[in-house]
C-alpha cells in the first residue's frame, strides 16, 4: 500500500482551497506526518480535521490512517526520491533521448501501479467477459489505444468496435444495450467526444468504464467503473507518450484477465487468427 504522496501531488491539480494547506504540508513534511494524529496535523497545517478527512475521501482512501500507511510505504521504498519524470530538452542527444523516454515510460507504469485499484480491474474484466459487445471510445492518441483494444478482443472472438469518426461513435453508442459495455479512454477525462459517447451509452443501458488520470474528472464521475493511470508529461504533453503507454498497459491487463476466464477457448482463437493472417499474407 504505497502511492500516498503520489495521490496528493495529483490531487493538487484540482484540490479545494480548504484542503490545499494540508496537502502542501504533507508533501513538505512526509516523515513528520506519519507520526501525527489527525488533530496534530490539523493544527500544524492550519486546517480542520474535517478538511483532512474530506481530502482523504476525495483521493479514494478510507481515511487518514490509510494515507499515513501509504506515505510510510513510499518513504520505505528503495527508489523513493530517485525516480521522477525526465523532461525532454531540445539539447538532448539521441542516447539521452533514448534513456529519458524509456525511463519516463517505466516511471508512468510504476506510478500507475500505485493508484490502479485491483477491484476495479476485476469489475472491468467480469463486465467485458460477459458483454455481448464492447465499444471503445477515444480521440487522438487515446483512439489509437481504442483501436489496439478492438484488435485484441476481436482475436478472442469478442465483438468490439473502435470507431475513429465522432459521428460513428455516437451512432454506435446509442445502439448499445444492457448486455454491452462501453469503454471511454481519455487521460484528462474531459474529452468532449468521449463524454458524449459514454453519456449515450449509459442512457442505452450499457455498463460504462473510464480509463483516465487519477483523481476526479468528468469521465470518472460519469462511468460505473473507473480505472486510473498516472503520467507526468509536462512541456511535451501534447505528444501523449507516457499516458498512452499507461493506457495500453491497462488494456492489456483487462485483455489478459478476460482471456483467462476462458483460457483454452482464447488460446484456440488466438492460434486460429494468427494462422489465418500468416497464411493470407505469406510472401513465399
Amino acid at each position: 500500500m504505497s502511492g500516498g504522496l503520489l495521490r496528493i501531488r495529483e490531487y493538487l491539480q484540482t484540490i479545494k482551497p480548504s484542503e490545499r494547506s494540508v496537502a502542501e504540508y504533507i508533501l513538505e513534511n512526509p516523515r513528520e506526518v506519519i507520526r501525527l494524529s489527525i488533530k496534530e496535523l490539523a493544527e500544524r497545517s492550519h486546517a480542520s480535521p474535517a478538511a483532512i478527512i474530506r481530502m482523504c475521501k476525495n483521493m479514494g482512501l478510507d481515511g487518514f490512517p490509510e494515507l499515513k500507511i501509504r506515505i510510510a510505504a513510499d518513504l520505505q521504498s528503495p527508489s523513493a526520491g530517485e525516480e521522477e519524470y525526465k523532461e525532454i530538452l531540445p539539447s538532448d542527444d539521441i542516447p539521452t533521448l533514448i534513456e529519458s523516454v524509456t525511463a519516463n515510460h517505466i516511471y508512468s507504469l510504476r506510478e500507475t501501479l500505485k493508484v490502479l485499484d485491483p477491484a476495479a480491474v476485476e469489475q472491468a474484466v467480469q463486465a467485458i467477459y460477459r458483454a455481448r459487445r464492447i465499444d471503445f471510445f477515444g480521440v487522438g492518441a487515446s483512439q489509437l489505444v481504442a483501436q489496439d483494444a478492438q484488435q485484441k478482443f476481436l482475436r478472442i472472438d469478442k465483438t468490439a468496435n473502435a470507431h475513429a469518426d465522432a459521428h460513428l461513435q455516437i451512432t454506435s453508442a446509442v445502439t448499445l444495450t444492457d448486455e454491452d459495455v462501453a469503454v471511454g479512454i481519455s487521460y484528462s477525462g474531459e474529452t468532449r467526444q468521449v463524454l458524449s459517447a459514454i453519456t449515450r451509452a449509459r442512457e442505452a443501458g450499457a455498463i460504462t468504464i473510464g480509463i483516465t488520470k487519477f483523481g476526479q474528472n468528468s469521465l470518472s464521475t460519469l462511468v460505473d467503473i473507473h480505472l486510473t493511470t498516472i503520467s507526468s508529461e509536462a512541456d511535451m504533453r501534447s505528444a501523449a507518450t507516457s499516458s498512452r503507454i499507461a493506457q495500453l498497459a491497462v488494456i492489456d491487463m483487462i485483455f489478459m484477465g478476460v482471456a483467462a476466464q476462458s483460457y483454452e477457448k482464447a488460446v484456440s482463437y488466438l492460434r486460429r487468427t494468427r494462422k489465418a493472417v500468416l497464411a493470407e499474407f505469406r510472401t513465399d
